[in-house]
């Protein structure tokens, strides 16, 4: 019953065989209590293409909705006369974009691509791969190679206003911004009408780890590097290479500006020593929340540039983090096997996950899901979010906040009492300076969870996880994508999701949401 051929005559070609026959002991569906979540279709690269030239990477999944754009209107034309039929349009407008693509003969216009849909764009080896979501295929429609380093993190932007809505990082440091709807028009292996950033590493040449739009940003994006530094970019300002003085100490939280403001990067922020392993910024984009090798979440205030609160891991290096969509909790994962929640409002851990049994790579809010029983009032608020680690297993959680009462401190004799947990970031300001980081909670002062579901995804080590309206998509390390329905969506939808994902996504979050990395980061 798999919807897993890709073959025109219906039969079933080996790579894709189903997916109980590839990964031996795997169940094809897990069961939630609204029901089941079952494997749709698999996405992967293709077999024997893959020459790890550089070293291995960990493979991230950035999920990209490109909307339908008319034709950008020419001098020689008015745009009303492009108006005459949407066929015209779109003819007009995949010539326009092929002449545009690259100044030479052998850029050919893609006669697959239609000009929307919801793509994912994943990385592994020295290629980034794009896939179409709503199609049964597991091949990939398009593969990108870079020559000389591999890329590591990606980034769309659905609202990028010139065109270049797609960031990829490489392991060498290098930057590259383009047109997602560019690369999908051109039948090359390479990336056309690219901008490229930190060339060769000339500001930094450490390894990119992170990279994401600033939301609402108008075309401003952040990298941050192994180095525990993190530069901002400006898309207007082009690829002039800015220089910066030398961060004088490495564990101090500094932040050094371009001499000139139309250079990029415009502004580096030295974070932490070791590497900076995963950024997240809240949905408006006020905050910016870090994790590191450090074991340290930090969390800053993103236009002042001024580092807010923070706290360390019960052990070991943090890898990756996530917001949820009322800006409340993050979500922090990594080598202690941990899920860690954390409160923007009491500025410390409130809940620590236990179910994973290694390094936790991926975790992420369900925008979309609902509490059953929330009531009008309001009193109790339930948000459900999975992890995944590289004990290839996936996690759903459910956290209710009134069932979560941190254990209060007693004063100790003589000295001043510590906060107690009604405490608001109103009194905070006096009990905790901002800008304190946390240090390790210890064990019996953290309330514990339990995860929902447990479900072992891929025989792999999973990387990372992302929600949509209808799934949720799972990825393991060595770049095999699952895609997982929903309870009660039935398989005939699949055709009609890109007009639900369109229409979710204007209430609903940016769809720029990450599968946020995992991996060998030391």
């Amino acid at each position: 019953s798999h919807t897993m051929m890709n073959t025109s005559n219906g039969m079933m070609s080996p790579s894709s065989s189903s997916a109980t026959a590839q990964s031996p002991g795997l169940k094809t569906y897990f069961k939630t209590p609204e029901g089941r979540y079952k494997l749709q279709y698999e996405k992967t690269h293709p077999s024997g293409l893959l020459h790890y030239a550089h070293g291995k990477t960990v493979t991230q999944v950035t999920l990209a909705h490109l909307k339908d754009k008319p034709a950008p209107s020419t001098p020689t034309a008015s745009s009303s006369s492009f108006s005459a039929s949407s066929g015209v349009r779109s003819a007009a407008a995949r010539l326009i974009g092929s002449i545009g693509a690259s100044s030479t003969s052998s850029s050919m216009a893609n006669p697959n691509f239609d000009g929307k849909g919801t793509y994912l764009i994943f990385n592994v080896g020295d290629a980034i791969f794009i896939s179409d979501l709503n199609s049964q295929d597991k091949d990939p429609i398009k593969s990108i190679h870079f020559s000389n380093s591999n890329p590591v993190c990606h980034a769309f932007d659905q609202d990028a206003k010139d065109g270049h809505d797609l960031l990829i990082g490489l392991n060498s440091g290098d930057v590259y911004s383009v047109s997602l709807r560019q690369q999908l028009q051109d039948v090359g292996k390479k990336l056309v009408g690219a901008q490229h950033y930190n060339k060769d590493g000339s500001v930094n040449n450490s390894r990119c780890t992170c990279i994401a739009w600033v939301p609402g940003g108008d075309g401003a994006f952040v990298v941050s590097h192994a180095d525990g530094n993190l530069y901002t970019y400006e898309k207007a300002n082009g690829a002039g290479d800015s220089s910066f003085p030398v961060v004088k100490d490495q564990t101090q939280f500094s932040v050094s500006h371009a001499r000139y403001s139309k250079s990029n990067p415009i502004a580096r922020w030295h974070i932490c020593q070791g590497s900076i392993n995963s950024i997240s910024f809240s949905m408006d984009g006020a905050y910016l929340a870090t994790v590191g090798r450090d074991g340290y979440l930090r969390v800053f205030d993103y236009a002042k540039e001024q580092l807010i609160c923070g706290g360390k891991s019960y052990y070991g290096a943090l890898l990756c983090c996530a917001w949820s969509m009322d800006g409340k909790y993050i979500l922090t994962g990594g080598e202690d096997d941990l899920v860690q929640v954390w409160s923007m409002e009491d500025r410390k851990v409130v809940a620590w996950g236990e179910g994973h049994n290694s390094w936790v790579s991926g975790v992420a809010f369900d925008p979309y899901w609902s509490s059953p029983n929330s009531n009008d009032n309001g009193e109790t608020i339930m948000y459900r979010f999975g992890s995944v680690g590289q004990d290839t297993q996936l996690l759903l959680w459910d956290l209710e906040m009134d069932e979560i009462v941190v254990p209060l401190r007693r004063c100790p004799p003589g000295g001043s009492p510590t906060y107690s947990a009604g405490s608001q970031s109103s009194h905070w300001d006096n009990v905790v300076p901002l800008g304190t980081l946390q240090p390790a909670p210890s064990m019996r002062d953290v309330p514990k969870i339990s995860p929902l579901v447990a479900h072992r995804v891929h025989t792999e080590p999973l990387s990372g996880l992302i929600f949509t309206q209808e799934s949720v998509l799972t990825a393991c390390r060595e770049g095999h994508i699952k895609i997982w329905t929903r309870p009660g969506t039935a398989e005939s939808q699949s055709s009609t999701s890109e007009n639900l994902l369109a229409t979710s996504l204007k209430e609903k979050p940016p769809l720029s949401s990450k599968i946020s990395n995992s991996s060998y980061k030391q």
